[in-house]
Formats: C-alpha cells, sequence, structure tokens
C-alpha cells in the first residue's frame, strides 16, 4: 500500500465512509439488544422503538404551539452562530495584526498564547459574575474560547507565507493594507475555514457546558432534565441531531472553501 495514494474510483472512499457508519449504528444496537436481552425494561441504550418514542415527543406540540427541538433549536443556533462569527472577526483582526506587523506580534503572541492554554469550562464562574446568566456569557463562552486558538491558526498561516511574496507586492505598488487584503488575507483564506470547521465541535461543547449549567432552554438545559429523568431516548435524539448539524456545517464549510478557494484544489 502507497502513502497517500488516491483511490481510482471516486465512489469508493464514499462507499467505504458509509460502511464505517452504518457499522458503528449496527454496534449501537447490538448492544441495545444485548443489554434489553438482561434487562428488558432498561432505558440507558434505547430500542429503535425507544428512540422512535423520543423523538416523538421531542416534535410533539404543546398547548402553546411550541416544540422542544424548536425552542431548543431556536436558542442554541442562535447563540452558536452568534458566538462563532464575533469568534472569527476577532480572531481575524488578532491573527492578521500578528502575522503582519512585527511589533503586535510580540504585544499580542504572548497574551493570545496564555488565554489559549485556559479552559473556558473552568473560567463559568467568572462569566457568571461579570456577564449574568443571559445571552451574552453563552456567546462570552465562545468567543474566549475560540478566538485565541482560530487568531493563532491565523497567525501561523500568514508567517508560512514567503517573504518574496511580500516583497514582489510592495514592489508592483502595493501598500500595507492592500497586501494585507488582497494578498495575505487570500493567501490564508483556506486556513481560516479550515480554523472554523474545527472549532465548530469545541464551540457546540463550551455552549452545551454552560446551558447544562445555567440554560433554561436548549440543548444543554433539555438533556440534563431528560437524563435526570433517565428519558434517554429523548438525550439520544438530541445528540443524533447534534451530530448531524455538525456534519452539515462540516460539508457546507469544505464545499464554500472549495467555491472560494477553488486554486487549491488538489
Amino acid at each position: 500500500m502507497i502513502i497517500r495514494k488516491p483511490f481510482q474510483e471516486k465512489w469508493k472512499p464514499i462507499l467505504i465512509g458509509l460502511i464505517s457508519i452504518f457499522l458503528m449504528i449496527g454496534l449501537y444496537f447490538f448492544m441495545s439488544f444485548r443489554q434489553h436481552e438482561i434487562n428488558p425494561k432498561d432505558t440507558t441504550i434505547p430500542t429503535i422503538t425507544q428512540l422512535m418514542k423520543g423523538f416523538s415527543k421531542i416534535t410533539a406540540v404543546s398547548h402553546r404551539g411550541q416544540t422542544w427541538i424548536g425552542q431548543d433549536s431556536k436558542a442554541t443556533l442562535y447563540r452558536l452562530f452568534l458566538g462563532i462569527g464575533m469568534s472569527v472577526i476577532l480572531s481575524l483582526l488578532i491573527g492578521l495584526s500578528m502575522g503582519c506587523f512585527a511589533f503586535l506580534e510580540a504585544f499580542l503572541l504572548p497574551i493570545n498564547a496564555l488565554l489559549a492554554k485556559l479552559p473556558p469550562t473552568a473560567m463559568l464562574a467568572v462569566f457568571f459574575v461579570l456577564t449574568g446568566t443571559d445571552t451574552t456569557m453563552f456567546i462570552a463562552m465562545i468567543v474566549f474560547g475560540l478566538t485565541p486558538t482560530i487568531s493563532q491558526n491565523i497567525y501561523l498561516a500568514v508567517k508560512q507565507i514567503p517573504m518574496e511574496t511580500i516583497y514582489k507586492s510592495y514592489t508592483l505598488g502595493g501598500n500595507s493594507f492592500e497586501i494585507v487584503y488582497k494578498i495575505i488575507f487570500k493567501m490564508v483564506l483556506p486556513a481560516i475555514i479550515d480554523s472554523i470547521r474545527l472549532s465548530i465541535g469545541p464551540a457546540m461543547v463550551y455552549l452545551i457546558a454552560a446551558e447544562m449549567v445555567v440554560g433554561d432552554v436548549g440543548f444543554g438545559y433539555r438533556i440534563r432534565i431528560q437524563s435526570r429523568l433517565l428519558n434517554m431516548s429523548v438525550v439520544y435524539t438530541y445528540l443524533a441531531f447534534l451530530a448531524f448539524f455538525g456534519f452539515f456545517m462540516d460539508f457546507l464549510l469544505k464545499y464554500i472553501k472549495s467555491r472560494l478557494c477553488s486554486w487549491q484544489r488538489t
């Protein structure tokens, strides 16, 4: 087997990926079957029937005309997108500044490296005191958790650009702003998109953790309440929704990258 040798047929990696997913699903239902042979009333590993009941519960319309999944999705996704959006904007400013200007690199890099090592979940008490327990707190968790990491990735991507490219840009009459926007930003755009892709998972971790502690609506809140009641069919359904949402976002960002950065295709 030759290292990094690609498949000749495009359908093979898709087929192998589907097989791996079906194997994982099959393993789950095998474990569920074995567990219910031991204890037919078990709810820790729900069967397909129990999962369907859980799905019916979260999609049932209340007397207010609302569903659990609708309420929680609206709250969680709003917090998530707003937090990620603010993180990306701040990371762009910090990462490009550190990568392009020596003074700002010397000033910001130590602080950025220090903050990147602080786990956001350990800062929950600080966020409670500073921002309260409303939407601001959830967004602050995501921004604090993502910004140092994404900005460092952007900084490293900028540092990998050859100095010859920058010198040639100055020679052709470009000023610093034009070079940063038209040359450097476009060259590091693939790294920026990849950093966002890799940050979706951690962002959901920070948000769900905060919602589990102080949320009154959202996925974390619902998972906490239902797990206490041992309604694992609801919990597993919510986890499946989160997994598919993360997969969809990753696929969407890969598509956006292929459209905006077609020159990087291999």
